[in-house]
């Protein structure tokens, strides 16, 4: 496996288990927010959190099915971003620059799995 995917399978790990370790704490009321908790988004986080993980396993072991989880991943945060941002009108600052966060990492996790094999494989044609 190249190092570009081994950095993609560790950004997964990394951001799905914050995702889960965060969203649960706020779901538990172990952490409190100062400002309008969106449970959906939440309970949205956590669930993708744990998809995360797998798809970081996923990715390590080179598995086929890593493609298309990572791109479902990366166009449903795309997706919830742009409806945090442009038309929810109860979402907080905090979350929308998250949902931003995540999905720059995404793009990354995307970039380095799938694009830049993609290329090195063509360069060996």
């Amino acid at each position: 496996m190249s190092v570009f995917k081994k950095i993609a399978a560790t950004l997964a790990l990394f951001i799905g288990l914050m995702s889960v370790f965060a969203g649960s704490k706020v779901l538990l009321g172990i952490d409190t927010k100062d400002y309008t908790i969106l449970t959906w988004l939440v309970l949205y986080n956590v669930f993708f959190g744990v998809i995360s993980i797998f798809v970081a396993y996923l990715i390590w072991q080179n598995k086929v099915l890593a493609k298309n989880l990572t791109l479902f991943i990366l166009v449903m945060h795309f997706m919830v971003f742009i409806y945090l941002k442009f038309l929810s009108t109860t979402v907080a600052n905090e979350s929308i620059g998250a949902m931003l966060f995540r999905t720059g990492i995404w793009v990354t996790i995307a970039v380095l799995s799938i694009v830049i094999p993609k290329y090195f494989n063509k360069q060996q044609d």
